[in-house]
């Protein structure tokens, strides 16, 4: 069975555990702006997933490890908001994604409602980040991202409370907050019994 078969499965079946809906709760409630990220699988023997690290100077997450994604503009669905992003932030050719489903939406502290849409893309892609708003970006490995011993539970003060989050680490870099959250999402879909 191909890689975005097992995908489509996997993903209108129920989680394996419920999803997390969002950062604190007072503040999720708040969130009211659409947005939508693309996971883009890579199709080959152990699947990757594309990443990318926010340039320092950016309004919101700077420095961060994300999805390709933003803002959903009135006339788009999720997917083309997606689709539309990761070609503004890494040059990905639309016409080699092949759309799988989408997750729950995850609220933010930023005031974003996420809609994470899953494509399947060719390996080896020739990715060029945005110059003024991706300083780099990375494949790391789906396995890796989805195995819940690599999902370390963090905490911190946010807002005058402490806040859980997920953190994951790959080869020195950091994922947390919403991006780990959301990994953490696709991994109650996604459970190894999909992958044998």
């Amino acid at each position: 069975m191909r890689i975005s078969q097992r995908l489509r499965a996997a993903l209108a079946s129920e989680p394996a555990a419920p999803s997390i809906e969002g950062d604190l709760p007072e503040v999720r409630a708040q969130a009211t702006i659409p947005a939508a990220v693309l996971i883009a699988i890579t199709d080959r023997a152990e699947p990757g997933v594309i990443l990318t690290v926010r340039r320092e100077h950016m309004r919101t997450h700077a420095g961060q490890i994300a999805f390709p994604g933003g803002r959903i503009d009135p006339d788009e669905t999720p997917v083309n908001a997606a689709l539309r992003e990761a070609h503004e932030e890494l040059l990905m050719d639309n016409n080699v994604v092949e759309v799988v489903g989408q997750l729950e939406t995850y609220r933010t502290v930023t005031g974003y409602i996420v809609t994470p849409v899953v494509g399947v893309i060719p390996p080896d892609l020739p990715l060029t980040p945005h110059e003024h708003e991706v300083a780099d970006w990375f494949e790391a490995s789906l396995m890796h991202l989805l195995d819940p011993a690599k999902q370390h539970i963090r905490s911190a003060l946010l807002h005058g409370h402490q806040r859980h989050y997920y953190e994951i680490e790959w080869n020195g870099r950091k994922i947390w907050g919403a991006t780990a959250a959301m990994i953490v999402n696709l991994s109650r879909r996604l459970t190894r019994e999909v992958w044998s």
